[in-house]
């Protein structure tokens, strides 16, 4: 069963390998699908608010977790919503690193729109599953139906798996 498994991971890599010769690759994101009602929960070594524009920024250490999934960075802008108790928007610059059941994504900056629950992520991306990997310029990840799409010169390598 976990070879079966393996080879159909492995078919659908190569798959996606041809697919990704091209400027962008559309690929599921299962590991990186999340709850975007779920509490956020945000922790940092410093906080700054501005209550004149209605934003806070994290920063040092940040960790943002929101049910299953993490995102950490350098820094992370909050900006908050017309009510200035919702979040609508994170801003996270700076090694962010998105993490979620078995898929992990690293970047240099991502913005993440909590109503739409829509994640881009920009600069020197990496999108790990499992064994396989996936870089690109640029990754949009829909955390509610899990799917997502790499563009800017995608490259994708994997280990094959043995018979």
């Amino acid at each position: 069963m976990l070879i079966r498994h393996f080879a159909y991971s492995a078919a659908l890599v190569l798959g996606l390998a041809q697919i990704a010769l091209a400027e962008g690759a559309a690929v599921s994101f299962g590991g990186l699908k999340g709850d975007t009602t779920a509490q956020v929960e945000m922790n940092a070594d410093t906080l700054t608010v501005s209550q004149a524009d209605g934003t806070a920024v994290f920063s040092g250490n940040v960790v943002v977790s929101q049910g299953a999934m993490k995102l950490s960075a350098n820094e992370v802008r909050v900006a908050y919503g017309a009510d200035k108790t919702s979040i609508e928007t994170l801003y996270a610059t700076g090694k962010v690193l998105l993490v979620n059941a078995t898929d992990a994504a690293q970047a240099d900056n991502a913005v993440y729109t909590i109503a739409s629950g829509e994640v881009v992520m920009t600069g020197n991306v990496l999108l790990t599953q499992g064994q396989a990997a996936m870089s690109a310029g640029k990754l949009v990840i829909d955390l509610k139906t899990g799917l997502g799409r790499m563009e800017g010169r995608v490259k994708t390598t994997f280990v094959p798996g043995k018979k």
